[in-house]
């Protein structure tokens, strides 16, 4: 039987970030005085990619895009653990994971404000390895940032069965890439039509797509 490793995304997967990061972006605009005309929900629309493609894609032009970012990162750092939550049962998902699985993250997110979040929610002694936006050339939905991850965990496709659990087509495009197994969850910002054509393993949550991995060892 094959061993299994489990890779969690992280935004909408584990945590709800959603306050910090909208609540970040107005106030960027209004540092930087960009008169934004969009709403919540077009800066909820691009969660999941980089922070600068985001900007980008609400309209910042590319020559100005990382003073935005560099606004986004300073306030970002005060706020993330006090406007961030878990997902009901993320950390008994995260918890089961490791007790049938080895487990890792794979974010967009940059290392530098993912290990706080992962230490204030006390779930950074489950993952093997937390791959970052600053670890890879080309963040999801390349599937890099999954092959540096697979790499560093000593992957061997005789042995282990490896599952990417997340919420976005983002995730869902970088296993199928990266020819891995891949299941979307409804916690995050991924809309099920748009999911479906990705995979067709569609569950409820974080705990209740590992109890499938479980369930399917």
């Amino acid at each position: 039987m094959k061993k299994n490793i489990i890779l969690f995304d992280l935004d909408g997967t584990l945590i709800d970030s959603t306050d910090a990061i909208v609540s970040t972006f107005i106030h960027s605009f209004k540092e930087l005085n960009y008169d934004f005309k969009g709403n919540e929900e077009d800066i909820k629309s691009f969660i999941g990619y980089p922070l600068d493609i985001m900007y980008e894609n609400l309209g910042i032009d590319k020559n100005r895009v990382w003073d935005f970012v560099a606004s986004y990162k300073n306030r970002y750092r005060k706020i993330s653990t006090q406007k961030t939550t878990l997902l009901p049962d993320a950390l008994k998902a995260v918890k089961l994971a490791s007790s049938i699985a080895r487990v890792s993250v794979v974010t967009t997110k940059t290392r530098l404000y993912t290990m706080p979040l992962l230490d204030h929610f006390q779930m950074s002694e489950h993952f093997e390895i937390v791959t970052g936006r600053e670890n890879v050339e080309n963040p999801k939905p390349h599937p890099e940032p999954i092959l540096i991850t697979l790499e560093q965990m000593n992957y061997d496709k005789n042995i282990h069965n490896v599952w990417m659990i997340g919420d976005t087509k983002l995730d869902l495009i970088a296993a199928n890439d990266a020819n891995i197994n891949s299941i979307a969850v409804l916690c995050g910002y991924g809309k099920e039509e748009e999911l479906k054509k990705y995979t067709p393993i569609i569950l409820k949550d974080a705990l209740s797509a590992v109890e499938f991995v479980q369930s399917n060892s």
